[in-house]
This record gives C-alpha cells, sequence and structure tokens, in this order.
C-alpha cells in the first residue's frame, strides 16, 4: 500500500508518518524540503516540491498514484483536484475558523460560539462576514466535490515541537525571564487546542476505519481544555519556576493579546462527540504531559528573540511596556473608592466554599 502525505514534517506530521509505516504502508512525504525532522524514518520517501504551486505540484507528481493521501499543508482545494482519480482514499486537515462565530463572535446572538460547537454548527455563509473562514468553508465544499469520500478534519490550535508560531512561547519566555504574565479577566477563557500527538491520532484512527471516517467531517482537539490561566500554571510547573499572574479587564490587557489570539475573551470549544462514537477517539497523551513536553521543548529550542516566530505571534515582548501598563492597573486599582453595601451581597445560600455564610447550627 502507498501513501502520500503532503506536509509530513509540521507538528503532527511525523507522528502521521510513523503511524502510516506501523500499519504497513509504503510512504513518501511531498514537502518543500527546507525543514527536515529527525523523527521520520530514512525509509521515508522525500518528494520536494511547493504545496502552494499547481504547476509544481503536478509537475512533480506526474502520473504517480496511490492507496491514501493525507493534505496537510498546502492548498488543499487544488491538492484534491490534482489528486482526484489518483488516490484511494483522501484525508485533509483543516480548521476550526470554518465555523461562525469562530473568527468574529459579534456575527452570533448572542455573541459567541456555541458551547460546545458540534460539526452541524452554522459555518461562514458569506465573505464579507469573515474572508478566512468563508475560504476555509470553500475549500472543505472543494474536497468532497472532488473526493466524496474524503475525511476531513477541522483543526483547533495546536501545540508541540515544531510549531511555526508556539502561543506557549509567549507564556515560557516571560517565565524564564523572570517576568509576570498580564492574563485578561484571570485568564479564564478556554480556547480548544490539540497536542500534536492527539491530532495524528484523530487521524490515524480515520485511516483504521475507512466505513466509518468516509465521506464525514470531523472536530479534532483534546478531550480535556485548560484556562489559560491552568496553562501557565503547567508550564510553570514543568520548567520549575515561580509564576506571577496579575489578573486585569480585557480592555486593558493589551500584552495578553498573542496569547488569548482572537479580540474578545469568548470560549471556543468543539464538540468532539462524533469523533469518540465513530472512531473510538480518546486523548493519547493528557494536555498537562504534552504542554510540560512543549515547554521544556521551547526552554531547549527557543525561537530566535524578535525572529520569524515571535513576529507571527506579533509578540513584542516589551517588558518596559508591560511594567508601566501593571503599575498603572494597580494604580486604578488602589484608587476604587470602597463601595458600601446595606446589605453585602453573597454567593447565594447554596455555596459553601471559602467566604460562603457559615452553618448558623453545629453539626451534630
Amino acid at each position: 500500500m502507498k501513501a502520500l502525505v503532503i506536509g509530513g514534517t509540521g507538528p503532527s506530521g511525523h507522528f502521521v508518518v510513523n503511524g502510516l509505516l506501523r500499519r504497513g504502508y509504503q510512504v513518501a512525504i511531498l514537502h518543500t524540503g527546507r525543514h527536515e525532522v529527525k523523527e521520520i524514518p530514512e525509509t521515508v520517501e522525500h518528494i520536494h516540491s511547493d504545496p502552494f504551486s499547481e504547476s509544481a505540484l503536478s509537475d512533480t507528481l506526474g502520473t504517480r498514484t496511490f492507496d491514501l493521501t493525507v493534505a496537510a499543508y498546502g492548498r488543499l482545494r487544488r491538492i484534491a483536484e490534482i489528486l482526484a482519480g489518483r488516490t484511494g482514499r483522501f484525508i485533509s486537515i483543516g480548521g476550526a475558523p470554518a465555523y461562525r462565530g469562530y473568527m468574529n463572535p459579534a456575527t452570533l446572538n448572542p455573541a459567541g460560539m456555541p458551547i460546545p460547537t458540534a460539526e452541524d454548527a452554522p459555518l461562514v455563509s458569506t465573505e464579507t462576514e469573515d474572508p478566512k473562514g468563508w475560504r476555509v468553508v470553500q475549500t472543505e465544499q472543494a474536497v468532497f466535490d472532488r473526493h466524496p469520500d474524503a475525511t476531513h478534519f477541522r483543526y483547533p490550535l495546536l501545540y508541540g515541537p515544531y510549531q511555526v508560531a508556539p502561543r506557549e512561547w509567549c507564556i515560557v519566555r516571560r517565565i524564564l525571564d523572570g517576568r509576570p504574565i498580564i492574563m485578561p479577566d484571570d485568564g479564564l477563557t478556554l480556547n480548544h487546542s490539540a497536542y500534536v500527538e492527539n491530532a495524528a491520532h484523530a487521524v490515524l484512527l480515520a485511516v483504521d476505519r475507512p466505513e466509518k471516517a468516509g465521506g464525514q467531517i470531523y472536530n479534532c482537539g483534546d478531550e480535556r481544555l485548560l484556562t489559560l490561566r491552568q496553562i501557565a500554571e503547567v508550564i510553570a510547573a514543568a520548567l520549575d519556576r515561580r509564576l506571577e499572574i496579575v489578573s486585569m479587564p480585557w480592555r486593558f490587557a493589551v500584552a495578553a493579546r498573542p496569547l488569548i489570539s482572537q479580540p474578545w475573551t469568548t470560549h471556543r470549544v468543539l464538540d468532539l462527540t462524533k469523533l469518540k462514537a465513530d472512531l473510538g477517539y480518546a486523548d493519547v497523551v493528557a494536555p498537562e504531559t504534552g504542554l510540560a513536553y512543549t515547554a521544556r521543548w521551547l526552554r531547549d529550542n527557543p525561537p530566535q528573540a524578535g525572529g520569524a516566530a515571535e513576529k507571527i505571534l506579533q509578540d513584542p515582548f516589551d517588558y518596559k511596556a508591560e511594567s508601566e501598563l501593571i503599575a498603572a492597573w494597580q494604580g486604578l486599582c488602589e484608587a476604587m473608592p470602597q463601595v458600601r453595601f446595606e446589605r453585602e451581597p453573597g454567593y447565594t445560600a447554596t455555596y459553601s466554599g471559602p467566604g460562603g455564610k457559615p452553618r448558623s447550627t453545629p453539626w451534630s
């Protein structure tokens, strides 16, 4: 059996490649050749081409055919066209921006994506509403027009080694530099993500179960979600460093923009029910384990200061401005007058945790 993986050297690619090898496939990866990863064995064929160029891709592949194609990189719409009639199965990877509200929660009423968001949730329907999301939806349709039995995955944010723009670096670098981390609204936002090995595992389950996966779209992501604050706490523990979090309202937390990756603090939570029911998905790596490994990998393989990764993240790591922001916020808090209530509000009579109303009678 012959498999083609378009991409293969990205964050989840080598897990897919090695998983296919274990399943008995003869694997070829098509990529630009700019990056090689040590996890891919020498037995794998490397086809160097430009997955974003229709002519280069067509010329490079020639008349070759494959039993399976996993398209994880490049211009997916054109890849689907070129491989029509030349591959037994087609598995493609796209993104969660297909969902209405992912990039622009104000398009929904009430604002924000449904929690959780299932595969049949509304998609971006017009280009004016969200140009990127609309293109993602059009590409999905093009895939199934050419490959009706394709399997398509909607990836969330990924974390793990080899990320082009590792969001966790915004936390890791500050912790290593001994800096406080500004969190919007105490870092309580949930933004679905997937450890790279978990994402690859989902793809390989589709390889194993063609009768279930054919013609289907699946959400992909970790089973359990961590808030931004929890992510920072896990990373600090993995690096054995002290963590200082400064919480402030989102409107003031300018330095946290690259970390939250959107102009709102609304949640992005994907429903994995279909993936679990159809393909039997379960995390192979717990998010705490994946984050810890990611943090230590970034510590040992730091992106270049001011380099490509930090430019994509749009994080200037302007510690002088951050210190001024923290001082200004603390000054506002200190200047806030203490408002007296005639009867101080409580947390309801059903709450019994710290700060709640004590028992009126002793337990007996």
